[in-house]
């Protein structure tokens, strides 16, 4: 699949797949099309060209179906911290048709899940940043999704913090949990089973993180960062501003950005 912003390319025929079960990363410098290609994957944008499609529904033809299939935790904060813990989980748990008599006990188990029992009925400006984290996660996950997908997870959270993400996500996967993440953490990637890594819009390598150090890190002791320069280069990488000044443009002169 594909996606462009007029004539800026955000990701060039990528394809690829993940099994059922999986923990795979998508890494790539800033402004590589990470970001894109989840948004596409969850029906946020739709792809200019190609197709896709989560647990057999296409994200075009059936985004209803998908959004169904599919929890997700983005890379800013997308919570409303006017609002209390509890009364960010009551509109999620209305959002995903979380039925009448099962919203108080999906409520609770989301917050004891993340920890936050005792912190329910808080303004969510008043947490720290691992609370937030921890709570778009447990409310990521209130509707029992089959895939997880997570945009720069670990973000501003302190090494427990950190901990105590994966440890939730180890114990989901045990449960057959799909899990498709992007990030910027190399050691985090490496505990992932594949690795798919995006350079200029493109997928330039995909595999298990120690095939692609066999294949890719040009010594013996080379770990996913020597890939990760290999196949992207050591030049600095920066979001461009006029890239995304181009991408809202595009959106208000009527180009298809988002769904």
């Amino acid at each position: 699949m594909s996606r462009r912003y007029g004539d800026l390319v955000a990701v060039a025929d990528a394809s690829f797949s993940i099994a059922r079960g999986e923990f795979f990363a998508l890494l790539g410098p800033n402004g590589a099309g990470k970001t894109t290609t989840l948004h596409m994957l969850t029906t946020l944008v739709v792809p200019t060209s190609g197709s896709a499609s989560v647990m057999g529904f296409d994200v075009v033809q059936q985004a209803h179906e998908v959004r169904r299939q599919l929890g997700m935790v983005f890379q800013d904060p997308a919570l409303d911290d006017r609002l209390t813990a509890r009364e960010n989980l009551e509109i999620h748990a209305v959002l995903y048709g979380v039925s009448r008599r099962d919203k108080r006990g999906a409520i609770h188990r989301a917050l004891d899940w993340a920890s936050l029992v005792d912190h329910g009925d808080r303004r969510v400006r008043s947490f720290s940043g691992g609370m937030k984290r921890r709570l778009e996660l447990a409310r990521a996950l209130m509707h029992s999704p089959r895939v997880l997908f997570l945009d720069e997870p670990t973000i501003g959270l302190d090494p427990q913090g950190r901990r105590h993400l994966w440890e939730r996500i180890a114990a989901l996967r045990q449960q057959g949990m799909t899990v498709m993440m992007t990030t910027h953490n190399l050691p985090e990637a490496e505990a992932c089973d594949r690795v798919g890594i995006m350079d200029n819009g493109r997928l330039v390598a995909i595999g298990a993180p120690q095939q692609l150090m066999h294949e890719y890190g040009g010594k013996a002791d080379a770990d996913l960062e020597d890939v990760f320069i290999a196949l992207t280069g050591r030049q600095l990488r920066d979001e461009s501003a006029t890239a995304r000044d181009r991408m809202v443009s595009f959106a208000k002169q009527g180009g298809e950005h988002t769904r």
